[in-house]
């Protein structure tokens, strides 16, 4: 011990010669961190320009990526494959749900709820929900509009289902596949174009439909102006996630051709509502000849269908 100690007054002895020798030399104190500057290597850019950069991914998604990349994936004929695109909590869908049916301007649907983890899970049951919800609702609409009517006779359309799962299942995939191969393609054209994976393509989409969800049951109300009002209403929420969410992909094409992308995803969003209240809720009623039921007391019933 009295080495020891004899050892620690020798190198204090020698620091105070080597401080005493050089006034001006900087010393590192142990329990005081180190200071780094940041931003060393930071470069000067647009006001918005920056922003939108960082949304789309340019810094922490990359390291997020990278760290993806290190994952082993299955290969894509096994379940375990399949099943990443549906580990999600509910805490993370319904997030993503708040965030599609409250836009924020100026903030990114994929980058702040998608990115770091895509999934299919969302997208599928809110699809399924949807097509339920359309196929009853306007079922239900056109028994309330014919109420109390004595020649009306309600047969259940159930054809709706299958008509309204094909045209939302379609929509919520074809149209992003083709969004992702014409992104793709522009990609290879012009090199700050911003390719989104397929899987985070259907995400966006899948989420913009919830709005559609309360709006189909609200479709009921046997008024034409509340029905249109209502899909205006949910048109212009749901069309503002895919706009600020593509918009900063293609703003660095062709000023034409990121115009006329912009315009084609909001043309076939409103197609799809228009069409889905046109045809499920304001369809023309056709008169269809009724047979003629015979009643029993020689009399004869006439019914009349829509």
């Amino acid at each position: 011990i009295a080495c020891l100690v004899m050892y620690l007054f020798a190198e204090f002895d020698d620091a105070a010669n080597l401080l005493a020798a050089n006034p001006d030399a900087t010393t590192i104190s142990i329990d005081e961190p180190v200071e780094i500057p940041k931003n060393q290597h930071s470069h000067l850019q647009e006001p918005g320009r920056e922003e939108d950069d960082e949304l789309l991914g340019t810094d922490d998604s990359d390291k997020t990526e990278l760290l993806a990349g290190q994952k082993k994936s299955a290969p894509f004929w096994t379940f375990e494959y399949y099943q990443t695109f549906f580990d999600v909590d509910t805490y993370q869908v319904l997030d993503r749900i708040k965030g599609s049916v409250f836009p924020v301007p100026g903030k990114n649907f994929v980058r702040l709820y998608i990115r770091s983890n895509p999934d299919l899970y969302g997208p599928f049951w809110i699809c399924a929900t949807l097509v339920f919800t359309i196929a009853v609702s306007g079922n239900l609409s056109n028994f309330f509009i014919h109420l109390g009517k004595p020649t009306y006779h309600y047969v259940p359309e159930f054809r709706k289902v299958s008509i309204a799962a094909t045209t939302i299942y379609a929509y919520a995939w074809l149209v992003p596949l083709a969004l992702w191969g014409f992104l793709m393609w522009r990609n290879s054209k012009v090199m700050n174009i911003v390719s989104y994976s397929f899987l985070e393509i259907v995400c966006v989409y899948g989420y913009s439909l919830f709005i559609y969800i309360p709006t189909a049951i609200l479709w009921i109300i046997p008024q034409k102006v509340v029905r249109w009002v209502l899909m205006v209403f949910s048109l212009c929420l749901s069309g503002s996630v895919l706009v600020m969410t593509f918009w900063p992909a293609v703003r660095d094409d062709n000023r034409r051709i990121a115009v006329a992308t912009v315009a084609t995803i909001l043309l076939l969003h409103a197609l799809l509502a228009v069409g889905c209240l046109a045809y499920f809720f304001d369809a023309p009623e056709l008169d269809i000849p009724a047979p003629i039921i015979p009643a029993h007391n020689g009399t004869t019933v006439i019914t009349k269908s829509h």
